[in-house]
């Protein structure tokens, strides 16, 4: 028989030992690779951008960061999939303005909330967004693309990468301040859509600068207009929204790490940290400067800081694209 002081000895004694293995084991953290979902097919700006940073960022936390592209949907496909997973630091995600901003008000049956259902890591870049078309539309300034489009309505197409992506958002603002309507076509990511600009097979775009910085500086695509208060330095030659009369089409995209709702404080405060890290570091910055990107200040790094950014942004494009009528195929 065993005595009553030996069972509850032996039942603290377990409750302690329990007590201890969530520390030790958030402190292991990470003991085997990282799954980073990028919602973008390989070789867009996203899936170059989740490259760079991951790449240093895995250096600081001692354990490889595996890419998985899983576009389609405009990147909500990747944001339910992160959104259910476990929260346990393993499967992490590159949201951006459109997964975490544009798409509540277009897909009305998302099954995530952007606000809710994840817990914010850290911002990592941001680009602002930039006109473009096919090398030889008929148009070299915002005021004669804006006459030209709104002319001929029924030609002209615009390309986008799905429904709710920053591309579809860009340019449903845009259309609305032009009051426009045209054709707008929708790509599995980024970088087809690029690719049909570059062939003459669509006729405009409304893109991040740093998916198309190469492209326009070697002239297989055309830039009309780029929607920042100044010029980057990348495309100096490129007047601003504002110096060509849409004083109104201020626009930038983002990019952040996201992972599950419920994750410790301990493994978002690693995650945060090899975030920092990267963003400081010269070749990091480098590389990300060059392709057009811009580096938050360390400020908008903080998780707090990107969770506001989150509910502003939901808040801020709900009111655009609620209203706009969509036409993609």
């Amino acid at each position: 028989m065993i005595s009553r002081p030996f069972v509850l000895s032996t039942a603290l004694a377990l409750g302690c030992a329990a007590t201890l293995v969530v520390p030790a084991a958030s402190q292991s953290y990470p003991a085997r690779p990282i799954t980073l979902v990028v919602p973008a097919t390989p070789g867009g700006s996203n899936d170059s951008i989740a490259r760079i940073v991951a790449e240093r960022m895995a250096m600081t936390l001692g354990q490889p960061i595996i890419i998985e592209n899983v576009p389609g949907a405009g990147g909500t496909t990747a944001g339910r999939r992160v959104a259910q997973a476990a929260a346990d630091g393993y499967t992490i995600m590159l949201g951006n303005m459109g997964t975490h901003g544009a798409a509540p008000a277009q897909y009305p049956d998302l099954r995530y909330d952007p606000v809710k259902d994840f817990t914010p890591i850290g911002r990592m870049a941001g680009a602002p967004a930039v006109i473009v078309t096919r090398k030889d539309f008929p148009a070299n300034t915002l005021a004669e693309f804006m006459a030209y489009v709104k002319n001929n309505q029924d030609k002209v197409n615009e390309a986008h990468a799905g429904v709710g992506s920053q591309m579809h958002a860009f340019c449903t603002l845009l259309h609305s301040l032009m009051g426009t309507k045209t054709a707008r076509i929708a790509y599995r990511g980024g970088a087809p859509a690029v690719t049909d600009l570059m062939t003459g097979q669509a006729d405009f775009s409304c893109i991040s600068l740093n998916s198309v910085v190469s492209q326009i500086q070697s002239g297989t695509i055309k830039a009309i207009a780029v929607a920042s208060p100044q010029r980057p330095d990348v495309i100096k030659d490129v007047p601003t929204a504002k110096e060509g009369g849409l004083a109104e089409f201020q626009v930038s995209s983002w990019n952040a790490i996201f992972a599950p709702r419920g994750l410790s404080e301990d493994i978002v405060a690693k995650l945060n940290g090899a975030l920092v890290v990267a963003l400081d570091d010269r070749d990091t910055r480098r590389r990300l400067l060059d392709i057009g990107t811009e580096i938050p200040a360390s400020a908008d790094r903080a998780p707090q800081a990107l969770q506001r950014l989150v509910e502003s942004e939901v808040a801020r494009w709900s009111s655009v694209l609620k209203g706009a009528e969509i036409t993609a195929r």
